[in-house]
Formats: structure tokens, sequence, C-alpha cells
């Protein structure tokens, strides 16, 4: 519906125009139209400010947005911190912190109320990068990420350092010195990088992740000389302590003086209080390797002599008690002989017994004469023995032709013997059961074929049952 429009003449005013004029010539606003006409001037004249105050009334919903008001002595505003900002924040806001920000002023319509949104904020008072050290600090403590059951142990002897620094400057000197006087002939590497600037943090990551992929170093040591906070400020980045905790490869943490302190020494597998001090702690002492060797050389050759000494003593000992096994051969022949002898004597007397007994059975047969008795007997006896011989030839004929019967069945009843007559036997598979009916298996079925010769293994094509084809 279009807008109505009465005419000045009867008192009245436009109302399709943004701003109403009555006939006086009065500029009357609305409450949203002025709002909005504030709004428009405050965003265009102050896009953005810097703004100083403390906080107070703090209010952080679960949205995660933080509301709050900063103030000095004399006045106060309405302050806004959307949860992305408040994320990237690297402390934590709080009742009556001193805050410097920069934001834009904006108007709140539904309450005509002006505030300011802030896109940056920094502590004033307690420096900005001593609170977010702290903050990253106690955050990684509280996700176990400085826990010493996360820390490498160091080799021993490493084949390979990669130290990782400014090749420019004391640092490199110092560190190149030491191991060249503790381990003349230890294999340096330096990875160049800037370790303080804005290009710090990207170029340490990235020598720590380039020392990982290519894997042919041992032990790394990121290593500076000493500095302020801020020089220092790359060691105390997440993004480099998070890369030190992924490496696969041990990480000496040798940033600025003693009495300094970075997240990257709490996070490294180590902590050396100096960069000079790292490569005494990585490096053994050759020279003190040398002399160890030498003790352990003397002292292994001094061992074995003794224990050949001992051995020696031991086999002479058990020399003297060890007969010599030609005796041994001799005792043994000696026994063999007695027992031959004594054989041979029990078995001759054995012998002579018998022969007297059969002397005296033979007199006394002689004795008694039978020899009639004995002609028949004889004749009997030859009669049995030829019948016997006869039965016997017969049984044994018998048996032989009935053997030969039976091998014959059995030859033919030998499956071997029929297969070799050119038939199979088929069986299923995994089962191995005979198949007897087409019935017994399926189309695509492996079967197994069993021919005199040996078996094959085949799959079902096709059945047919009686001229019924199932294919």
């Amino acid at each position: 519906m279009p807008p109505r429009k009465e005419s000045k003449d009867s008192g009245e005013f436009d109302d399709s125009s943004a701003e109403r004029i009555d006939r006086s010539g009065r500029t009357i606003y609305s409450v949203s139209e002025l709002t909005v006409r504030i709004k428009s001037i405050l965003e265009a004249e102050f896009p953005f400010v810097w703004i100083c105050g403390e906080i107070s009334n703090l209010r952080i919903p679960s949205s995660g947005h933080c509301y709050f008001t900063l103030k000095d002595e004399a006045a106060q505003i309405s302050a806004v911190v959307f949860r992305g900002q408040y994320r990237q924040a690297r402390f934590a806001l709080e009742d009556g912190l001193s805050v410097i920000g920069l934001g834009r002023l904006s108007v709140y319509e539904p309450r005509g109320a002006y505030q300011i949104i802030l896109e940056y904020l920094e502590p004033a008072g307690l420096g900005a990068l001593q609170l977010a050290f702290e903050k990253l600090k106690n955050r990684m403590a509280s996700e176990g990420l400085f826990d010493p059951r996360h820390k490498k142990p160091l080799p021993f002897l490493p084949a390979k350092i990669s130290v990782i620094t400014s090749p420019t400057g004391a640092v490199v000197h110092d560190i190149i010195t030491v191991l060249s006087r503790r381990f003349p002939n230890l294999w340096i590497e330096i990875v160049p990088v800037s370790v303080q600037g804005p290009r710090a943090e990207a170029e340490i990551c990235a020598a720590l992740k380039l020392v990982n992929e290519r894997a042919d170093a041992d032990i790394v040591i990121l290593a500076r000389g000493g500095g302020s906070l801020e020089d220092l400020q790359a060691f105390n980045s997440e993004a480099v302590a998070m890369t030190i905790f992924n490496s696969a490869i041990p990480v000496v943490s040798a940033v600025g003086h003693e009495t300094d302190v970075t997240i990257s020494d709490f996070i490294a597998d180590l902590r050396a209080p100096t960069p000079s001090a790292a490569a005494e702690l990585v490096a053994p002492d050759k020279s003190g390797l040398d002399r160890r060797l030498l003790e352990l050389d003397r002292s292994l050759r001094a061992g074995i002599e003794r224990n050949i000494e001992k051995l020696d003593q031991n086999l002479k000992q058990i020399s003297k008690r060890l007969q010599d096994p030609r005796k041994k051969i001799q005792e043994a022949w000696l026994r063999l002989d007695d027992f031959s002898s004594r054989l041979e004597r029990s078995l001759l007397l054995r012998a002579k017994h018998a022969s007297d007994l059969l002397l005296r059975l033979r007199r006394h047969l002689d004795a008694l004469a039978p020899q009639a008795r004995i002609k028949e007997y004889n004749k009997q006896l030859k009669l049995s023995i030829s019948n016997l011989f006869k039965n016997i030839c017969i049984l044994i004929s018998n048996n032989r032709s009935s053997f030969r019967e039976q091998t014959v069945k059995l030859e033919a009843m030998n499956p071997l013997a029929i297969l070799k007559r050119g038939y199979s036997v088929t069986r299923s598979l995994p089962d191995r059961h005979v198949i007897l009916h087409p019935g017994q298996v399926s189309i695509n079925q492996e079967v197994e074929i069993l021919l005199a010769g040996g078996f094959l293994l085949c799959g079902v094509k096709g059945k047919s049952t009686y001229g019924e084809e199932d294919v």
C-alpha cells in the first residue's frame, strides 16, 4: 500500500520522506531515523580508534562473545569483543584489568546506546607479551604437553647434529667450536633461520619440519643468544612449540642466557642454559671416550687372559683324571676273550653231554632190537610220507588255483585297475564325497576327478540326467 500523502495546506506533514517537516518548517525525526543517522555519523567519523580504559562488569555468555564496560575516572563506554577476536587474544579478560584496544564505534539501535566493537586488545601496565607468555604456558601445561613422558632421550653418540640458528653471530661460532673440541669429526649441519623479527616464527617451523622430513639427523639444537622478551617472541609462539612437540628427532632448546626462559625450553626434550652448554650436553668428549676405551680394552684383555689361564689349569686337572682310552679297549678285549673261552667250553660240554646221552639211548635201543616193528613202521612211515606229500601237493595246487582266482577277483575289484581301463571317479569339493548322480552337484561347483595317473580339478559347466540337460 503506497504511503499516504497529505497537503501542507491541511496543516499535516508528509510521512513518506525520511524526515518530516511540519507547517512551521520544523524537521522531525522518528526515534529509529535519528538512531540510524547518529550511527552512520559515528561510524563514518570514527571508523577505527584506539582506546584505553579499565574493564568492569565483564560478562561472557554461552555465545562466547565478551561484553563489558571500559571506564576511566570521568566516563565509561560499553564494549564488545566477539568470540573470534577473543580467541586470538593472548591473555584472559577480567574485571579491573587495564587494557588498550583498537575498535570501531557503533550504535546498538534497539537500546539507542553507543558502544565500541574491539578488534584488538592488549593489556596496559603488565606487558602484553608477558601475559601472553603466561597464558600459553599455563594452557600447554594443563594439556600435558610439558609432561616428562613426552620427552625423547638423546642418543649417546650422535652421528649428525642439526643446528637451527642464525648463520651469523657468536652463537653458531660457539656451538661449532665446542662440538669440534669435544668430538672433532662429528657431522654438524647448520640450518640458517631468522631468530627474531616477523619472519622468525615461520622460518623456525619450516626448518624443524625440513630436518624431520630429511630424517638424517640424530639431534636438533634450536639456539640463539640472549635478548629481551620481544626479541625471544618467536620462541614463545604456539606454532614453534607444537612443531618442537611433533618432532620425531630429539630437540635441545638453547635459547638466550641461563636466566631466559621460553616456551620452547619447556616443550623441548632437553633445555640447555646456553648454546655452548647445549653443545657440551649433546656431544661426548672424544678424548675421554678414547681413554675409557683403552681402559676397557686393557681390562678385557686381562680378563680374557685370566680366563684362558684358569681354563688351561682346569683342562690339565681333568686330563690327569682322564684314563687312556687304549687301556679301556685292552681291558674290554681281555673280557671279550674270557667270555669267548667260557662260551666255547660251555658249548663243548653241552655237546659232549648230548653225545653221551645219544650213545646211551642207542645202546638201549639196540638192546631191545625191535627190527620187525621198525620195518613195519618204516613201511607205514614211507606210505604216510608219500600220502602226506601227495596231499601237500594237492593242497598246494588247490591253494595256488584259489590264490590265482582270488588274485584275478581282487585285481578286477581294484579301483586303480578300473581307472587304468579309462574310467574315473568324481568327488565333490570340499567334502570329497563320491558323486553318483548329477543332482549331487550344482552348476559352477568345483569337483575332483581321480584318474589312473593323478587327479583333475574341474568346474561343473552343465548337467544331464537321462537326456534332461541343466546348463
